[in-house]
């Protein structure tokens, strides 16, 4: 993370907090606290303060101080040793008496007893109010800054070229497991950390299922397959989704696929800043319902993305999300048959006052 992008963020972060009236932020949840930080070590605790002049903090333990110390140059790295009470009061004494707010959303029952007990053991004069957050965080990482709408398209390029090549050579008679293990062993070896989630190979009825795993179950000549899949770069996702047929399909397929391609390209070319989450939701869901359709449609258009598969913003029926400029999110609408099969089609992109630009370059199914 450069020092441009980093100051940012800590800005952005401190303004959310203050408008949540708060004094300084207490961050626990591993992705927050690496998009705040930059540190990827797996054990931290991070306090903002509102005030700008006043540094923030990022407490580890022994085994991640050196990494602390590299990866989050702008924050006062502090060493914990045991149990949360042996260390919170000198924490405290860093940033002062204050209304700290914690992470409600990510914090156990049994860490936020301990911190709360911990906080008890302090004289009253040096205890901070503990108060609850909302999503703080996850509201500022909604909107992408440069450097992350940058490493998202080279984790959509490189989904893109894991899916190329897992579709040129599959055969009908390969399992959906196989096929799904051929995605990832390309991704890996040519430049993914991880897979962003456990692909999808969904054939035949399976891919009725949206969140279909996949089986030690043959492909065969003609069904549907719905393939979803993304790549994890440098801590960032990616997410597409494509359904293709391996020889002749029936005539069910073309059909099908041309209401969800349909529904796709309008939502993809009239979402736009401001809309909601429910009506962007919309723009697709009423191609759908006016095809007959309706009924097997029954998720959200999409979602944001970032270090996390789903994160903020929600575009379904019941989402109350304002969609900004800068959010990086997918467009998936699908038909879901039971006794036929699925067709989903998902290109992730980013949203700017000139409307929806796809970062997912695999083509698209034309039946003319």
């Amino acid at each position: 993370m450069t020092d441009l992008i980093a100051n940012e963020r800590l800005s952005r972060i401190r303004a959310a907090a203050d408008e949540a009236k708060l004094d300084a932020l207490l961050i626990t949840d591993p992705v927050n606290r690496r998009y705040a930080t930059g540190f990827s070590g797996s054990s931290g605790w991070v306090i903002i303060p509102v005030d700008d002049a006043r540094p923030p903090l990022l407490a580890t333990d022994f085994r991640y101080l050196d990494q602390a110390a590299e990866q989050s140059p702008d924050f006062e790295i502090v060493r914990t040793t045991g149990r949360v009470e042996q260390w919170w009061g000198d924490l405290v004494k860093r940033f002062g008496r204050e209304r700290l707010g914690f992470e409600a959303a990510h914090l156990s029952v049994a860490s936020h007893k301990g911190l709360r007990d911990a906080n008890a053991k302090l004289p009253a004069s040096q205890r901070p109010a503990l108060v609850q957050a909302g999503r703080v965080v996850e509201g500022v990482r909604a909107r992408k800054d440069a450097e992350e709408i940058a490493t998202l398209r080279r984790a959509a390029a490189l989904t893109d070229d894991a899916f190329a090549h897992a579709s040129s050579v599959v055969q009908p008679g390969w399992t959906e497991v196989q096929m799904s293990w051929e995605i990832e062993q390309y991704a890996r070896v040519n430049g993914a950390e991880a897979m962003a989630f456990e692909s999808i190979v969904a054939a035949g009825t399976w891919g009725a299922r949206p969140h279909a795993r996949p089986r030690a179950e043959a492909i065969c000549e003609g069904e549907p397959v719905v393939i979803d899949m993304g790549t994890k770069v440098e801590g960032y996702c990616a997410d597409m989704t494509r359904t293709i047929v391996l020889g002749a399909h029936d005539e069910t397929f073309p059909r099908i696929y041309d209401i969800v391609l349909a529904a796709h390209e309008t939502a993809a070319e009239m979402v736009e800043v401001g809309m909601s989450g429910q009506d962007a939701d919309g723009l697709a869901r009423r191609v759908i319902d006016d095809a007959g359709y309706g009924d097997q449609f029954g998720h959200g258009l999409g979602h944001g993305v970032g270090l996390e598969i789903h994160e903020d913003p929600y575009l379904g029926p019941s989402s109350k999300d304002t969609l900004e400029a800068g959010m990086v999110l997918t467009i998936e609408p699908g038909i879901y048959l039971p006794d036929w099969g699925g067709v989903r089609i998902e290109d992730m992109g980013l949203l700017d006052e000139d409307g929806f630009h796809s970062f997912s370059g695999t083509p698209k199914l034309r039946f003319v």
